[in-house]
């Protein structure tokens, strides 16, 4: 039986996307999610955790998200997980775990909206024919060397 690797979605942009492109010139927009979970705790506090999720969006859909996406807007994302490794300029091994989309939906108004502008929740789907490209991870963010 082969397994199953979905992941499934909602939260806040924490800064605007990133658009690059490979050396071959394919597009890969790069932002974090941020999703919240709250609860009461015995003591009768509220209590709230959030974790952030990086988001890896091909070609045509990593434009429209490079487009449309900003800081704090709210987004539905479906896709996988992966993980990658690489070597820091220290030589150590580092790893880290993305979400690549394979469909995003703009969800909430995006601000200032303009007559191109997708609708209030306009879902945007990853080309079933795309064969994504290796990532170089030899590009650090400055975080701890991680690249991004």
């Amino acid at each position: 039986m082969a397994g199953v690797n979905k992941v499934i979605l909602v939260g806040r942009l924490g800064a605007d996307p990133e658009m690059k492109y490979t050396n071959s010139g394919t597009g890969v927009c790069r932002f974090n999610l941020a999703t919240s979970e709250n609860w009461t705790g015995k003591d009768g506090q509220k209590q709230e955790r959030t974790e952030w999720h990086r988001i890896i969006a091909w070609t045509k859909l990593g434009e429209l998200c490079n487009q449309y996406l900003k800081k704090g807007r709210q987004a539905y994302v479906e896709g996988r997980l992966q993980t990658r490794s690489w070597d820091d300029k220290n030589g150590v091994k580092r790893y880290t775990t993305e979400v690549v989309a394979a469909t995003i939906q703009f969800l909430g108004s995006g601000g200032e909206r303009s007559a191109t502008s997708p609708s209030e929740a306009s879902s945007f789907q990853q080309d079933s024919t795309f064969v994504e490209e290796p990532l170089s991870p030899a590009e650090p963010a400055g975080d701890e060397d991680i690249p991004f």
